[in-house]
C-alpha cells in the first residue's frame, strides 16, 4: 500500500513538473512561431536570399525539436498514469515496480528541458573557447591541465559538440601542457560552460616525485563566447603585440619548421590569444584577432565585466582563490566548492562527466 501512495506522489509530481514546463516554454506560442516560419518557407522567393533561408530552416528544426520532446513527455506521462492505474486494479507488482523506472526516465527528459529556461542570457546559445592555463605546481600542474584539457573535450564529445583544440603549447613533460585553447562548436555551448570559469585544484601523490609525497596543482579555465566576426569593436594596432613562432603541438613534419604560429597581446587589458591550428601564418593571425575580438567583447558585456576584470587582471592569481572544484585523488572526491555537491568517483568525472556539477552553477544562477 505504501509502495503505491509513494509512486501516485511520483506521477503526481511529474505531471506538475510538466504542466509548468509546458506554459514556462510556451508550448502555444512556439507552435504559431512553426506554422509562421513553414509559410514563409514555402515562398518560392525566400531562396533568393539563402543566408535568411538557412536561418529560418534553423530556427524550424530548433522548434520542432522542442516541441516533439514535450509532445513526447507528454504521452509517456499519459501512458504511464493507464499503465499504473491498470497495475493498482490488478494488483500488479511486476508492473508497479516497472513504472518507478520510468517515472524516474520521465522526470529525467524534463529535468533536461527545464534547463532550457536557464539558458536565456545573451550569448549561450553561441559556440565557445576554453583557454586552459597551468598554475602553480610545476610540471604536475602542467600534467593536470592536459587532465582538464581532456576532461573538457570527452564532455564536449558526450554533448556531440565538435571539439578543435585551436592553441597547445607543450609542458616541460612528454604529455603534459603549459596552455591551451579549445573551440567548442555546438548549440547553446557557452550556455552549458559558462560557469566554469575559475580554477581546478589538484591534490594527489605525485606522480613524478620519488618520495610520492602529496602535492596540490591548479589549473585555471576561462570560457568565452564565439561572437560574430562583425562585432563593432574598435581596436587600436598600436594596442597590439603580434608574435609568431614555431608550432610546439602535433603536427608531423611541419611543427617547428616554420614560424607559422601566432600569439595576440592586447596590451591596455592583458587579454593574450593565441593560434597554431592552421600551417597558414596567415589563418592563425586571422583567428587569434577573431579571438581578441570575442574577449574585448565580452570584457565590454556589462554582466561579465566584473568577473573577467577578476580573471584577466595578471592572468588569473592561479591559487587558492577563484576555485570551483577540489579534486582529491586519494579520497577519490570531488568537491563543488561553490555548490558544495560532491561525487566520489574522480575518474567517473575525469572521463567527462561534469553535467551535475554544471546543472547545479546554473540553477543556482552562478
Amino acid at each position: 500500500m505504501l509502495e503505491i501512495h509513494l509512486i501516485q506522489n511520483k506521477l503526481k509530481e511529474i505531471k506538475e513538473k510538466n504542466i509548468f514546463i509546458r506554459g514556462f516554454l510556451n508550448y502555444s506560442k512556439y507552435q504559431k512561431k512553426l506554422l509562421i516560419i513553414k509559410n514563409k518557407l514555402k515562398n518560392p522567393d525566400i531562396w533568393n536570399n539563402i543566408y535568411y533561408t538557412l536561418t529560418l530552416n534553423k530556427k524550424k528544426i530548433n522548434i520542432e525539436n522542442l516541441l516533439s520532446s514535450l509532445d513526447e513527455i507528454n504521452q509517456e506521462i499519459i501512458d504511464i498514469n493507464e499503465l499504473i492505474n491498470l497495475a493498482i486494479d490488478t494488483n500488479d507488482k511486476k508492473i508497479l515496480k516497472e513504472s518507478i523506472k520510468i517515472l524516474s526516465n520521465i522526470r529525467n527528459k524534463i529535468n533536461i528541458l527545464e534547463l532550457k529556461k536557464i539558458f536565456i542570457k545573451k550569448n549561450d546559445e553561441k559556440n565557445c573557447f576554453i583557454d586552459i592555463q597551468a598554475g602553480s605546481g610545476g610540471i604536475d600542474s602542467q600534467d593536470w591541465a592536459k587532465m582538464i584539457m581532456k576532461m573538457y573535450v570527452k564532455w564536449a564529445e558526450k554533448k556531440n559538440f565538435k571539439v578543435k583544440i585551436i592553441h597547445e603549447s607543450s609542458g616541460d613533460i612528454i604529455g603534459g601542457i603549459k596552455s591551451s585553447t579549445l573551440h567548442i562548436i555546438g548549440h547553446y555551448a557557452f550556455g552549458w560552460l559558462r560557469t566554469e570559469n575559475g580554477i581546478h585544484r589538484l591534490v594527489r601523490k605525485s606522480p613524478f616525485n620519488s618520495a610520492r609525497r602529496r602535492h596540490t596543482s591548479f589549473v585555471s579555465t576561462f570560457i568565452y563566447p564565439e561572437i560574430q566576426d562583425n562585432i563593432n569593436i574598435s581596436i587600436n594596432s598600436e594596442d597590439l603585440r603580434i608574435d609568431v613562432y614555431r608550432s610546439s603541438g602535433a603536427g608531423g613534419q611541419h611543427v617547428n619548421r616554420t614560424e607559422s604560429a601566432v600569439r595576440i597581446t592586447h596590451i591596455p587589458t592583458g587579454l593574450v590569444t593565441q593560434c597554431q591550428s592552421n600551417r597558414s601564418q596567415h589563418k592563425n593571425k586571422s583567428q587569434a584577432m577573431k579571438q581578441i575580438k570575442f574577449k574585448l567583447y565580452e570584457l565590454q558585456n556589462k554582466t561579465k565585466q566584473k568577473i573577467q576584470k577578476k580573471i584577466e587582471k595578471n592572468k588569473f592569481n592561479i591559487s587558492w582563490g577563484y576555485q570551483i572544484r577540489s579534486y582529491i585523488l586519494d579520497n577519490s572526491r570531488i568537491k563543488d566548492i561553490r555548490t558544495g555537491i560532491e561525487i566520489n568517483d574522480v575518474q567517473y568525472v575525469l572521463n567527462g562527466n561534469l553535467d551535475k556539477f554544471i546543472q547545479a552553477s546554473l540553477k543556482l544562477g552562478l
